[in-house]
């Protein structure tokens, strides 16, 4: 299905395709209609929902996480909460219709193990909205899998550095998934990276590699971020900006500060920065709605019981989040791409940038 709508409040249009995934957006419309080429700041309305339907991780106990070197952010081996229920899931999307384009599928666990994952598949798609989802690969099933492909736009693959992993991929793969590897970029993993970029690669097939900057947040370790003195940063940056690779990369919207200052040859036109409380926000398993998954204390959440998702869209603690975000490095000849980082973690943003100084020494 395909279709397109004019945000009359933020004076926009955007299109959407809901069998191939094609998203685009215009920039502001003047008065007569025409594309004025600056990008509206917002939407009236998420256009993509992170929904954590797990509210707790099988593999806590287990260990699993920690062997592969994961800090999860969401403290998945501590935090025990109930799975978000299927009325609750069917309640979000009866107010996403036709609005919003995609749900990504997360929360504390691999999403495919929820007890009710095929009917939240059948649930997103009744509206007209593409699921996604990301998991570790383990204890995947040829159910899960034939289910994949049948109602996801896309997968990702955490990158655990186990055979679950790699079964995981290829079973994807082999299925006619498209498939993205996840891989949090840390002190710990940046060497493994700058190793397979450089000719080690990953798994034939895959369809992009997606770095995720490792944040202090839930069990993430502070001294685990990278740094712009890190010794491998230099290295991975060239890689990235002149190597090619026979999978697409990307990544997070909080690497764009790094992006924009050291891989002169990605064109910043091709950058989207932080989208949260913009286009995009967080559904927690006990319906809380956050402008991002990483407001783990969730200082800037709101509660959806007794409160629809335009209410919280509206609320000023959205307008707090987006704040910094609106006014931050007001002299810097590239805010428009980073809009001064994360509004969370402002430290992970590796800027070399005299006004990012400024900023923090403010």
């Amino acid at each position: 299905m395909k279709y397109s709508v004019y945000d009359k409040k933020c004076s926009y249009k955007y299109f959407f395709d809901t069998e191939t995934g094609f998203y685009m957006r215009t920039g502001i419309l003047d008065e007569n209609g025409r594309d004025t080429g600056v990008d509206p700041f917002m939407a009236s309305f998420p256009h993509l929902i992170d929904v954590g339907i797990m509210g707790h991780c099988i593999h806590g106990e287990s260990g699993l996480c920690r062997a592969a070197g994961v800090q999860c952010y969401q403290s998945g081996y501590s935090v025990k909460k109930p799975d978000m229920t299927v009325e609750d899931f069917e309640s979000i999307a009866k107010q996403c219709r036709h609005i919003t384009n995609q749900v990504a599928l997360g929360g504390r666990g691999d999403p495919n193990q929820h007890k009710d994952f095929e009917r939240i598949l059948q649930i997103s798609r009744e509206y007209d909205l593409v699921p996604n989802y990301t998991t570790s690969g383990f204890g995947m099933t040829d159910k899960q899998v034939q289910l994949t492909k049948e109602y996801c736009g896309a997968v990702a693959v955490s990158w655990y550095r186990s055979e679950y992993t790699e079964s995981a991929i290829r079973r994807f793969i082999d299925a006619g998934c498209r498939t993205n590897i996840h891989y949090v970029l840390s002190k710990n993993t940046i060497a493994e990276a700058v190793e397979r970029l450089s000719g080690k690669g990953f798994i034939d097939g895959i369809n992009a590699v997606i770095f995720l900057m490792h944040k202090p947040v839930g069990q993430g370790e502070r001294e685990n971020m990278l740094t712009l003195d890190g010794p491998l940063l230099k290295d991975f940056c060239e890689l990235v900006n002149s190597s090619k690779q026979p999978f697409k990369i990307g990544f997070d919207s909080c690497s764009v500060p790094m992006i924009v200052n050291d891989c002169p040859n990605i064109a910043k036109i091709t950058l989207d920065t932080c989208e949260g409380g913009r286009y995009s926000c967080y559904i927690s398993s006990e319906m809380v709605m956050s402008p991002c998954s990483f407001d783990r204390d969730e200082k800037y959440g709101v509660s959806l019981r007794g409160k629809t998702i335009q209410e919280a869209w509206d609320s000023p603690q959205f307008e707090a989040f987006r704040k910094s975000l609106r006014y931050s490095c007001p002299d810097c000849s590239d805010r428009e791409y980073c809009m001064g980082g994360c509004p969370l973690e402002p430290d992970i943003a590796l800027c070399r940038s005299v006004h990012k100084q400024q900023l923090y020494a403010e």
